[in-house]
């Protein structure tokens, strides 16, 4: 599924005091965001969970490198087909169930 570019929003924090519940459904279910401020000061804002943990993830060093390799093995032609990948994901899964069950 693909995402869309975020709307963001500017919004007094007075009004999204009163309107929490709406704002944080159409974050979510719209993927828009919120800035919250404080006589015209931006001071905080609500997202997606989804999009939240993607920026959390880009502020890893050791992220931002796999995924700068990811995109370089990719244009070289070098990363592994998807159905070898996930074959070795589910073998390493059943290996791991199988020391738990032990």
């Amino acid at each position: 599924m693909k995402k869309t570019t975020p709307m963001v929003h500017r919004v007094p924090l007075t009004e999204a005091r009163t309107n929490l519940g709406q704002i944080v459904r159409r974050a979510h279910l719209n993927n828009e965001c919120f800035i919250l401020e404080k006589n015209g000061i931006p001071i905080a804002g609500i997202m997606d969970i989804d999009d939240m943990e993607d920026w959390l993830e880009l502020q890893d060093p050791e992220m931002q490198e796999q995924i700068a390799e990811g995109y370089k093995e990719y244009r070289q032609g070098t990363s592994r087909p998807l159905d070898d990948f996930l074959t070795e994901l589910h073998a390493s899964d059943d290996t791991e169930k199988a020391k738990t069950q032990s």
